[in-house]
């Protein structure tokens, strides 16, 4: 076990040692036997309890658990009065050379729980298992939910059945430093610690950027952390993902996505399709993200707006944005079809012909890119099979004709048992509302664990 305790690194100004809630009860009711592995943490249950519901320290790790301070825009909005508000940072290790939080959700009250109960609902956990399981099989850049573990607790509130049970969670991130952690040290004009701050994220997370001083330093590390955020909005794109709620505090500089409250997958393409019911102006709809995604990029890089004469001069560190954006959702694209990329302009009008024809017919999101994994070399299980009736008309007859043009990327990955199946494995809304009330009305969580297995096996061949 390669244990860490880096962010001490940063001092007191950046944290608050709090102490975790006592639950009345503790049922473990997910582990991730893969990442504890790796890690070297025993699965064991009494273990388990004493780190993942007790938050017994591990040695050589963080001793005291520290709910991380920070500020953000919600929905565009400066909030200073934000800050982990219903969890810590419990522990870090190394792995392979890369730095790894546990940070928890439901863990209780601290300084920033603004009224809050500091308490997660037992379904909030489950959708989490769900979004980090098949976003990570569909290869994006997510958190890893690490340990789920019911509380016996009864919680009110307003936005479902109350009362509703409890538990806490605890997720694997590569970094718990986001946007909003660089916002709050403006706000408080504590130009040192972000300099500080920054020489953290750059040791840590990028490290070969060490070695640079003052704007160069600055300009580089805003175009890596451009790319790294532009990349998982390309992979959520392609993945059908509706995050909804992309604020500054839900945006850490690795680009890594978490933080899953009202996500959705796309039951078929629609730009406009909303994930939060209280997004009533549809600031983060589906096809709002990459737009969104830029705008918190410029409060990131307004945070170092003091290494230039003109504020708006810092926004050249994110310059390769549009660059970095379209070239990895091409990639992406064309390895959800499992074709060889051609040439620019092949490229863009088989992107824009099958968008077209998505739009246009409202054929299942998930399914499409199932039935049309191969390209051609799929045409025939595709117009004959379940969905075979909306694979026709003059935007599908311009889609085939494009598709045509294209060679299989692999011929070995069509073999895999998954597309033997009539449909793609999804998680849409109704799947996941089916998947709770079989655990709240009968406390029966096979569909949960079978559906995981699903996803498991499924591997969605095709994404990097």
């Amino acid at each position: 076990m390669n244990t860490s305790s880096a962010i001490t690194e940063l001092g007191e100004e950046f944290y608050d040692v709090v102490e975790p809630a006592v639950f009345p009860k503790k049922i473990i009711r997910y582990q991730n036997q893969k990442w504890a592995e790796k890690l070297g943490i025993s699965c064991e249950e009494n273990l388990w309890l004493q780190h993942f519901a007790n938050f017994q320290a591990f040695a050589g790790s963080l001793q005291d658990c520290l709910a991380l301070r920070y500020h953000g825009h919600q929905f565009q909005h400066y909030n200073p009065e934000l800050g982990d508000g219903r969890g810590f940072l419990f522990a870090q290790f190394m792995h392979k050379d890369k730095l790894l939080d546990i940070g928890t959700k439901g863990s209780g009250q601290t300084p920033y729980s603004r009224r809050g109960d500091g308490r997660l609902t037992l379904k909030g956990g489950a959708r989490e298992i769900l979004a980090t399981e098949y976003l990570s099989a569909q290869g994006v850049n997510t958190s890893k939910t690490f340990s789920l573990i019911e509380t016996g607790e009864q919680l009110s509130r307003n936005d479902e059945p109350s009362p509703t049970r409890s538990a806490v969670l605890c997720r694997l991130s590569h970094s718990h430093i986001r946007i909003g952690t660089f916002q709050r040290l403006v706000y408080l004009g504590e130009q040192d610690n972000i300099e500080k701050l920054l020489n953290y994220c750059c040791r840590h997370y990028y490290p070969d950027l060490q070695n640079f001083e003052g704007r160069e330093k600055v300009e580089k590390f805003l175009d890596r952390v451009t790319e790294s955020c532009a990349k998982t909005c390309a992979e959520w794109m392609l993945a059908g993902f509706v995050h909804g709620v992309l604020n500054t505090d839900n945006i850490n500089i690795t680009g890594e996505s978490f933080d899953y409250g009202p996500f959705r997958f796309l039951p078929h393409y629609d730009a406009h399709f909303v994930a939060a019911y209280f997004d009533h102006e549809g600031l983060y709809a589906y096809g709002n993200q990459p737009n969104i995604i830029y705008w918190n990029l410029q409060q990131l890089a307004l945070c170092f707006s003091h290494f230039y004469d003109d504020p708006k001069e810092s926004f050249d560190g994110l310059k390769n944005y549009p660059k970095y954006f379209s070239s990895h959702l091409m990639t992406c694209f064309l390895a959800r079809l499992n074709l060889k990329p051609i040439n620019l302009l092949e490229n863009n009008k088989l992107f824009t012909k099958t968008f077209e024809f998505m739009a246009e017919s409202k054929v299942p999101f998930e399914d499409f890119f199932f039935d049309w994994f191969g390209g051609e070399a799929r045409s025939y299980k595709a117009m004959t099979g379940p969905r075979g009736s909306y694979y026709t008309g003059p935007l599908f007859n311009d889609f085939f004709n494009q598709i045509k043009v294209f060679e299989l990327a692999n011929a070995e990955q069509l073999q895999h048992e998954y597309f033997e199946k009539d449909s793609a494995c999804s998680l849409y809304i109704d799947e996941i509302e089916s998947i709770w009330a079989s655990i709240a009305d009968q406390d029966d969580w096979s569909a949960l664990y079978q559906k995981l297995d699903a996803i498991r096996g499924a591997k969605f061949i095709g994404r990097l």
